[in-house]
């Protein structure tokens, strides 16, 4: 199995940050050099990285309609995905920790955001099930822009159960409900080990997890509904504003 990243910026940064993922690059046959293109093509020298000119048209089916490759794209082997309980061991005696707990999401320019929202913000790690859940894939690896390579993606058989080990280890569940009355900044997320826990826009957080909450916030809001990936960065945010600023 092998991913795909296009776009001349996403291809220079996975050259720069992940060669050893990469097992070959695709320029578009006949297209002019820009800057960038030349740029690709001497890196792939340097790092030793396979390039070739090919018709771009006969890997169209492994991206979404309408996307503009940009005239490169690179082959790259599927992300590792981290194991929960090496990060738990990992992570004990460590200090405080945070991470995302993602439920359901499968919209991968959402999860792409998360991730690269996750990445920017410091946080230790990004839970997600094995079943209806959104991979690693081409269009989560260009929205995240080099984030999935940043922070630990760690998937699990079962998000209850996961989430109980977390309980069990000394780790709060913060979940967004937007049925709730407590606000998001209400919370005190300072010394504790927390999750933020989100839900998919159209069915939100199942039953099962949403029980096992800790801590249940909203955002308020004068509209219907945030996109998800905006909530995250949000809360994310304010998580931070109170941790490194209070």
């Amino acid at each position: 199995m092998e991913n795909f990243i296009y776009g001349k910026n996403a291809v220079i940064e996975a050259i720069l940050n992940i060669p050893e993922r990469i097992n070959k690059i695709y320029i578009q046959k006949g297209i002019g050099l820009d800057n960038r293109l030349q740029k690709i093509k001497e890196l792939s020298k340097n790092y030793s990285i396979i390039l070739n000119y090919a018709d771009l048209n006969k890997f169209k089916k492994n991206f979404d309609e309408g996307i503009n490759l940009q005239g490169v794209i690179a082959s790259v082997s599927p992300i590792k995905y981290k194991d929960f309980e090496d990060f738990l061991t990992e992570k004990k005696g460590d200090g405080y920790k945070k991470i995302i707990i993602l439920d359901n999401i499968q919209d991968p320019h959402n999860f792409g955001a998360i991730i690269r929202t996750a990445a920017a913000g410091g946080y230790d790690g990004i839970i997600i099930p094995n079943h209806r859940s959104c991979p690693v894939n081409s269009t989560v690896e260009k929205i995240s822009s080099g984030a999935v390579n940043k922070v630990p993606i760690i998937k699990v058989n079962s998000l209850s159960g996961a989430i109980q080990k977390l309980k069990d280890n000394n780790w709060w569940i913060i979940a967004l409900d937007a049925h709730t009355d407590d606000n998001y900044l209400d919370v005190d997320y300072k010394n504790m080990n927390f999750a933020l826990v989100f839900g998919s826009e159209g069915d939100g957080i199942s039953r099962t997890v949403m029980k096992m909450a800790d801590y249940k916030v909203k955002l308020p809001t004068n509209f219907e509904s945030l996109n998800v990936s905006c909530c995250c960065a949000v809360i994310v945010y304010e998580t931070l504003r109170q941790i490194n600023y209070t």
